[in-house]
């Protein structure tokens, strides 16, 4: 994860449903006093008052992040795939209507942007939603390009890794950042996505 601070990133806006299911995850996994050490850490303006509709700055999930850290000893990027990965689970649970139809992790990745963002934006019509523009490739597996103003391609890849996980589909993935064009304050990443099975070993991971 990294965060480059500065006007552009503190004018970088996320939804509050991001917020209150990170705190819900770090309550289940580390209890609900680490929850408000983390909470104390983080030095928050309203003391981490989320509402899920609402909207704050990414900034502040960053500091989230970081103080989670700080108190349990894992690498920020680490946490934020966890998170991501968290974030899948819900999605599914919270949204069933999506995935039906839908045959198996690489068809959904594929429809993230064309089908799934359409049908978030409904929900949240403010919402600053990442792009991903996927294409197939000759051996069945998938390029996915990871667009966003922020920095946050960590989230992205627990959000594979979760989808992996829902479809009980083992996945190599490998990452790739991107050249962004001059000036810009964003993120550009290629995620190559595979089925595991018969995939040769690789520094990359595999998402069960």
């Amino acid at each position: 994860m990294t965060n480059r601070g500065g006007p552009v990133t503190e004018l970088l806006r996320m939804k509050g449903v991001v917020f209150t299911e990170f705190m819900d995850m770090v309550a289940e996994r580390y209890g609900y006093e680490t929850l408000d050490e983390v909470l104390a850490g983080a030095k928050l303006p309203h003391n981490g008052a989320y509402t899920a509709v609402g909207t704050y700055p990414h900034t502040e999930i960053v500091a989230l992040v970081v103080s989670l850290s700080s108190k349990v000893g894992s690498p920020p990027d680490a946490l934020v795939r966890a998170f991501g990965r968290h974030l899948f689970g819900r999605f599914a649970e919270l949204y069933p209507v999506f995935f039906q139809d839908v045959p198996d992790a690489l068809t959904f990745l594929e429809r993230v942007d064309s089908v799934i963002h359409v049908e978030v934006r409904k929900l949240y019509p403010d919402a600053e939603l990442p792009r991903f523009q996927a294409s197939r490739r000759a051996d069945g597996g998938l390029n996915l390009l990871y667009l966003s103003s922020r920095h946050f391609a960590d989230l992205a890849e627990g959000l594979i890794e979760g989808c992996a996980e829902h479809f009980k589909q083992p996945l190599m993935v490998q990452r790739r950042n991107q050249p962004v064009a001059d000036g810009s304050a964003g993120s550009a990443v290629m995620f190559h996505v595979s089925p595991a099975s018969g995939v040769a070993a690789s520094p990359d991971r595999v998402a069960a």
